[in-house]
This record gives structure tokens, C-alpha cells and sequence, in this order.
């Protein structure tokens, strides 16, 4: 099948999104997995910390699991920050097909939804280089899509997506 790659920083919209696209795609018939980075983190290496090494071994991991369910028939949604390009290209290289989705949203809508409480530590000082506020992340130059989640519902969000994967034709049409 194939990969829906959801990037941008925390609070961007990611795991909203990905539940809401696995439950349209499982309507129409597919398989299809979420990957999602902080559950593998808890999963696989609780212990695992925030440097760049750790961030991109992480990603390798993801990398591989979501190459090897989108090549077994699965539909694979991976919601992952995924901070640097260079990660999201040997993603896209080793996976084929590959729908990356920039989920861009401002800082300030960020920090108000602030699901996990990251931007109101890292206000207080109590977290450094948190991605997307005072720690690197390195936007999409060429996503497939680019979603601006303050100005659409998740409902517009799917239908984006799986327009672009019918027009990639990884989608059967209808």
C-alpha cells in the first residue's frame, strides 16, 4: 500500500488527524496501522531521550516498521514530529509510496492547545529545545501536502489527503 507521513510540532494536529483518517480508511475497506511516535517511544524505549542522535535513530525505526507494514497490504500513518528533512527524505527514499503532510499551524495556536503540557514547561523553563518552540524544526521544502490546521476542520484535512492519494493513485477512486 502505502504511507501517509504526518509531520509539523507538537499541538500541530497529528494525532487527531491520524485517528481520523484510520477511521475513514477502515470505512472503505482498508487496512491500515497508526504509528504513532510517542506510543513506539513508550513501546519500544521509554528511556530514549531528545537529542538529535536519539531523534533520528527513532525515526529509522519508524522509518522501517512503516516500510515493512505499507509493503505487507497495510495502509500506515505514521504521526511523528519528525524534525529534520534529512530523516523525512530516507523516509520517502526507503518507503516509495509516501504522501509526507506538513501539519503547519502558528506557535500561539500550539501553545493553546498544548495537549501534553510541552509549551506551558517549556514557558516556565522547565523544558529546553522543545521542537517547534526553542528547538530546531526543519519545515517540508516539497510535502505532497501542506495542511494549515488552524484554518481547516479534520474532516477537510482527510478529504486532502485521500484526494492526494487517489491522484497519486495509491487510492482506488470512489
Amino acid at each position: 500500500m502505502f504511507v501517509v507521513w504526518l509531520t509539523g510540532p507538537s499541538g500541530a494536529g497529528k494525532t487527531v488527524l491520524a485517528n481520523k483518517l484510520k477511521e475513514k480508511l477502515l470505512e472503505k475497506g482498508y487496512k491500515v496501522e497508526i504509528l504513532d511516535g510517542d506510543e513506539i517511544r513508550k513501546t519500544f524505549y521509554p528511556g530514549l531521550g531528545y537529542s538529535r542522535e536519539e531523534r533520528e535513530m527513532h525515526n529509522r525505526v519508524v522509518i522501517r516498521m512503516a516500510e515493512l507494514l505499507s509493503r505487507n497490504g497495510i495502509v500506515t500513518i505514521v504521526s511523528l514530529i519528525s524534525p529534520y528533512r534529512r530523516v523525512r527524505e530516507q523516509a520517502r527514499e526507503t518507503i516509495g509510496k509516501f504522501i509526507e503532510v506538513y501539519l503547519k499551524c502558528p506557535l500561539e495556536i500550539r501553545i493553546k492547545r498544548d495537549p501534553k503540557g510541552l509549551y506551558a514547561k517549556a514557558i516556565r523553563g522547565e523544558i529546553r529545545n522543545l521542537t517547534g518552540y526553542n528547538g530546531a524544526y526543519e519545515e517540508p521544502e516539497k510535502p505532497e501536502l501542506t495542511l494549515e490546521t488552524h484554518r481547516l476542520t479534520v474532516e477537510e484535512e482527510v478529504k486532502l489527503i485521500l484526494d492526494k492519494a487517489k491522484q497519486l493513485n495509491y487510492l482506488r477512486q470512489g
